[in-house]
């Protein structure tokens, strides 16, 4: 919900409902939602902003929200945690829905990704970058990259996603097969939202099988990056 940040209220109600979006988001009566900015030059700068106080009862509301989950939902974990949250979150919403048959699809870094590997989740979804910060090394090819990947998948994960920006993605899936597909789309306009819309296409075509659901994360992905803001369904099946 990048490019609706700026909104809050009844703002952000009007926001989602013209963009065709159900919601039903947990009201914070501290602080607003926070706007973040990325500078485009040469390289790309973000400005992260602190963002709106979040309290225990605002937490526990959230518990109440996800109880309501059944067996085939997909939950995303995506993003770093705030500092006014507990820096196990991640864990403990996992671990509160143990047991549902749920999928629980995890993108995020270092440690927020490697604590709730235990809980085997259906999909992780780390950058080469992060992939490398994890490896503690260098991944200059693809060999090294599907290496690290089924380490991941050794330690609990049941897919591994690893994007690679241009040069695409390689999917390490639960049956430890190997998909390897270059990038789609043209010369990236605005890489925001890119990885989020690459977790959304793989979610939607998952249940068509591996290859299908990689090549959808790979269309949306790329139509993103080729677009001022998120792409629209044409763009995606064009690619």
């Amino acid at each position: 919900l990048g490019f609706i940040a700026g909104f809050t209220g009844e703002a952000l109600n009007d926001a989602v409902t013209q963009s065709g979006i159900n919601s039903d988001f947990i009201r914070l009566k501290s602080g607003v939602t926070r706007i973040n900015v990325k500078l485009k030059s040469d390289t790309e700068t973000e400005i992260n902003a602190q963002g709106p106080i979040i309290t225990q009862g605002d937490i526990d509301s959230l518990y109440k929200k996800l109880e309501k989950l059944n067996a085939g939902d997909v939950l995303v974990l995506a993003g770093s945690v705030p500092n006014s949250l507990p820096s196990d979150i991640y864990e403990k919403i996992i671990e509160k829905l143990q047991g549902k048959n749920i999928k629980f699809v995890v993108d995020a870094t270092c440690k927020l990704l490697l604590n709730v590997l235990k809980f085997n989740p259906y999909l992780v979804k780390p950058n080469k970058s992060e992939l490398e910060e994890i490896a503690g090394r260098e991944l200059n090819d693809n060999e090294s990259i599907i290496s690290e990947a089924r380490k991941l998948k050794k330690s609990g994960a049941k897919n591994v996603l690893v994007s690679l920006g241009a040069d695409g993605a390689i999917l390490v899936d639960e049956n430890d097969n190997v998909h390897i597909k270059s990038a789609l789309g043209g010369k990236p306009v605005n890489t925001v939202g890119a990885g989020d819309s690459m977790v959304a296409g793989f979610i939607a075509y998952c249940d068509e099988g591996y290859e299908k659901a990689l090549q959808m994360s790979l269309a949306c992905g790329g139509a993103t990056a080729t677009s001022e803001g998120f792409a629209k369904k044409d763009d995606i099946l064009k690619l």
